[in-house]
């Protein structure tokens, strides 16, 4: 394949297939090879994915995807040559059943209503730090983990599917590497808190590093059990607080787990 330098990429040749063994194979889609270059070390950094190509517009993707056979996608949308939803229905229609998610500056309305109604797993908006595609990798590994394993026998096992619940559990389990104990204690002091918590208060009502309670933090966010405001200081990036909403059903703590 080629990247966007119009050259042979480095991470695969035609026929390569995606990632091997257990890893997931991911192709980065973007125009700006820099940002393609963060995204890409980005996915690096989390288990089992692992970047088979790079391209920078539809066309590239197209025959990427065709020489590569990735898992998943990293789709931009504004592509030099194609808006990138486009690129969507061009490879059903070849025949790839790889998965799409989209990582976007793109917030009007109609690109996120066009982006599910052509079955997106997940849509990330740009800019974003590492923790928020993390968070939607590991999830989106679990899910399709669940899915090639699954067995219908039932209705009911169709039910668990569509509702993101394994066969034989009440929830989806964590992403790798957290565990259901620190989850009910971050998600317990985050209830409770007079207000927003930042990281660091987590971290120091709980116990847990700085970096462990942003990562848990950052997952209740994503499933939908807290919502993010940003505090604004003299100087430096703003400092992210987060709020408790609510557990969402089926994809934050099996309910067994709660107390």
């Amino acid at each position: 394949m080629t990247g966007t330098s119009g050259t042979p990429d480095a991470t695969g040749t035609a026929g390569e297939g995606a990632a091997g063994g257990g890893a997931i194979g991911v192709l980065v889609v973007d125009d700006d090879f820099m940002v393609a270059r963060v995204h890409r070390a980005f996915v690096e950094r989390v288990e089992p994915f692992r970047v088979v190509g790079v391209a920078g517009t539809g066309g590239e993707a197209l025959a990427a995807v065709g020489e590569l056979r990735p898992d998943l996608v990293l789709l931009d949308l504004y592509l030099p040559d194609v808006f990138g939803l486009d690129v969507i229905p061009r490879l059903r229609a070849a025949g790839h059943d790889c998965d799409v998610m989209v990582i976007s500056a793109a917030r009007e309305a109609d690109a996120v209503r066009g982006a599910v109604r052509q079955g997106v797993v997940d849509y990330l908006l740009k800019p974003f730090e590492f923790e928020d595609l993390r968070v939607r990798l590991e999830r989106y590994a679990v899910q399709r983990g669940r899915l090639l394993g699954t067995v219908v026998r039932s209705q009911a096992d169709v039910d668990r599917v569509l509702a993101g619940a394994a066969p034989g559990a009440a929830a989806p389990a964590l992403p790798k590497g957290m565990s259901v104990e620190t989850a009910e204690l971050v998600e317990r002091t985050l209830r409770e808190a007079d207000g927003t918590l930042s990281a660091s208060e987590c971290a120091a009502l709980t116990g847990v590093s700085r970096v462990s309670a942003r990562r848990y933090l950052e997952y209740f966010h994503t499933v939908g059990t807290a919502e993010v405001s940003l505090r604004y200081g003299v100087a430096g990036r703003p400092e992210r607080r987060y709020r408790y909403r609510g557990a969402v059903t089926g994809l934050a703590l099996p309910p067994a787990a709660r107390p």
